[in-house]
């Protein structure tokens, strides 16, 4: 449909034979004619695979720090001044050869031998995309410039989790009513959705698919617990289907979390698809297609058991019939689950202010529940707001970005979080409490 729309467009603009290429999740990129329009090398690819994440990690980071940011609109100029360091790096740094990197005394055998050279340049431009230095410090100078920024995590903010439709929950912009700006100024904290998840999730359903379509197949059948030959054939069988998938998802995993630890180590890990799919099952089948299938009844029920947010938002364009399928779910999810904030949001040419109407009445009902969250756990440390700020004063590294604080489990907002960190750290820190015994002394004395 989209394409048909563009091609329309530009038939009506005077463009009738302008070449539009089509990157589809079944067929790569391709023109219509079916010969590539891109040609799809090693660091093509490495290269794409870098800015994936980066972009990803790099976002959740800007929306993770900026609504506590001391200087208003820091954030956004350290960010800006990280996206170009790492586009400049992932575009003019120097492509890795063997031969180049090789001695010299290699290249005859490396010019007679055309298969080795292959592989061993495959491998050396891989391990050169992931872990060259220029590559790796220009993560870590990103780090630490985004750690440099003030902030203050003991403000109350709900936690507000986007999900929906896969345009609209990952651009910011006219097409999803500005609502992450929206969000912030209304004093919310947003927990944005990586395009990672939803690589994982095309794997995991491609695995799962594989493993229905052989356990329908008429040839197979269960072997009894004896017959170890079948047994055996059975599982090879199923491998070769599934193995390849299994092995790229962890990689993707895995590459993707190494991204978050080189840039400080505080964005989300990727949820488990098998955990999703697990706690939307009750309600949603896992191989029922369209749109974010089984995930966006997933990740509703899983940010909420797992209290990692406050409310789930999610936003879709107006007669996304995948959509409207998963919010006619949501119904009995949220019947299921009392304490739930969820509101979908459709995006139509004539509703911005109502969306954001109905949003705001679903955002202080999160309000209120972030603002109890945190009294309760202040409650439980049994220490004033004041004598948290007071330490946090002292101590220069708890206002860093990039602090990690740890994870509590129950409690899902940001400063509930480090009002209890804080609080643990005080009640170990002996000089602390020295200086807070004198100080009682002296005042009594007085």
């Amino acid at each position: 449909m989209y394409e048909a729309e563009y091609r329309f467009a530009l038939h009506n603009s005077g463009f009738d034979g302008f070449r539009v290429l089509l990157f589809q999740q079944t067929d790569g990129i391709k023109a219509a004619s079916g010969e590539p329009g891109l040609k799809f090398s090693v660091d093509f690819g490495m290269g794409m695979l870098n800015a994936l994440n980066l972009g990803d990690v790099i976002n959740e980071l800007a929306y993770q720090v900026r609504p506590f940011e001391v200087n208003k609109g820091e954030t956004d100029h350290v960010i800006q001044d990280a996206v170009k360091t790492l586009t400049d790096t992932l575009r003019e740094r120097k492509r890795w050869h063997v031969k180049d990197a090789a001695p010299k005394w290699m290249a005859p055998h490396l010019e007679k031998h055309k298969k080795i050279e292959g592989i061993s340049c495959t491998l050396g431009k891989v391990a050169h995309n992931l872990y060259g230095k220029e590559y790796v410090d220009a993560l870590h100078t990103c780090r630490d410039s985004i750690n440099a920024i003030q902030v203050d995590r003991l403000r109350v903010k709900p936690v507000i989790k986007i999900t929906g439709e896969f345009w609209a929950q990952t651009t910011e912009g006219d097409g999803n009513f500005n609502m992450f700006a929206f969000l912030e100024r209304e004093g919310a904290q947003v927990l944005v959705e990586p395009i990672a998840t939803w690589i994982a999730y095309m794997m995991y359903v491609a695995k799962a698919g594989a493993k229905a379509r052989f356990e329908a197949q008429p040839p197979h059948r269960d072997p009894k617990w004896w017959e170890f030959k079948k047994r055996i054939v059975n599982d090879l069988t199923l491998f070769k289907k599934t193995g390849g998938l299994s092995a790229g998802s962890a990689m993707w995993t895995y590459f993707y979390h190494r991204t978050i630890k080189h840039m400080g180590d505080t964005a989300h890990h990727l949820v488990p698809q098998k955990e999703l799919s697990r706690l939307a099952h009750p309600f949603y089948h896992q191989l029922a297609r369209g749109g974010e299938g089984y995930m966006e009844v997933g990740k509703n029920v899983y940010y909420t058991v797992n209290h990692l947010c406050h409310m789930v938002l999610a936003l879709k364009p107006f007669g996304c019939m995948p959509s409207t399928q998963s919010d006619g779910v949501q119904s009995r999810v949220v019947n299921a689950f009392k304490d739930m904030i969820f509101l979908p949001i459709e995006t139509s040419g004539e509703g911005e202010v109502n969306a954001h109407s109905r949003v705001q009445m679903a955002l202080a009902e999160a309000k209120a529940k972030a603002r109890a969250e945190f009294e309760s756990v202040l409650s439980e440390t049994g220490k004033s707001l004041d004598d948290l700020r007071g330490y946090v004063a002292d101590h220069p590294k708890l206002r860093k970005a990039l602090y990690k604080v740890p994870h509590r489990s129950g409690v899902a907002g940001t400063a509930a979080q480090f009002a209890s960190h804080v609080s643990d750290l005080m009640n170990k820190d002996r000089a602390y409490r020295r200086r807070t015994r004198v100080y009682a002394s002296s005042t009594q004395a007085a």
